[in-house]
């Protein structure tokens, strides 16, 4: 397995799990990770939540760990990247909203460098504009913006993960075995 730079885009609020685990799990097999957040710079952080599926009709929500950060966003060329990962969390809600985010995004489809995203990450993917007539999973209240944004969402198990083309998405954390293996094997082809 070759070393590839990944970029991992995230702010205040980000799923803790779906944050944490792929910074840690792509490091620990010999990748460069660098997380950032808009209008934030390395050695800052980021709140995050930790979501569970405790019989409710949606997740709850708790406290998580800070986040530290490893790389300025301000200092970020995607052009330098390999791969792009998006946590989920209420994070996407609000970096969906900043035009140098969605160029990010863009470049890394434009580009067909491996993107992996998961739970609410699809709303930075609608947002971006690149899910037209692809397969994207993502936690199902999220399957409207798949739609609208003219994908076609997967409705998969939990803890399962799907690829099309450069793009793997996951309903959420349940499925970081599926999800990372199926990102492992883009970044190696």
């Amino acid at each position: 397995m070759s070393n590839k730079k990944i970029l991992m885009i995230t702010g205040d609020f980000t799923e803790d799990y779906e944050t944490m685990v792929p910074f840690q799990a792509l490091m620990s097999v010999g990748h460069t990770v660098h997380a950032v957040c808009p209008d934030k710079q390395a050695g800052e952080s980021v709140a995050t939540a930790i979501h569970d599926f405790e019989g409710d009709q949606t997740y709850t929500e708790k406290v998580g760990h800070r986040f530290a950060l490893n790389a300025s966003f301000n200092d970020i060329d995607p052009a330098d990247y390999d791969a792009l990962v998006i946590p989920g969390g209420r994070a996407p809600e609000y970096l969906r909203l900043n035009p140098q985010v969605i160029a990010m995004v863009k470049h890394f489809f434009a580009e067909n460098k491996p993107v992996a995203a998961v739970c609410h990450g699809a709303q930075l993917l609608a947002a971006a504009g690149v899910l037209a007539n692809r397969k994207c999973s993502a936690y199902p209240a999220c399957q409207p913006e798949v739609e609208l944004a003219k994908g076609v969402y997967a409705d998969i198990p939990v803890d399962q993960a799907i690829t099309d083309g450069n793009l793997v998405t996951a309903p959420a954390w349940p499925a970081h075995p599926q999800w990372l293996a199926q990102f492992y094997a883009l970044l190696n082809a």
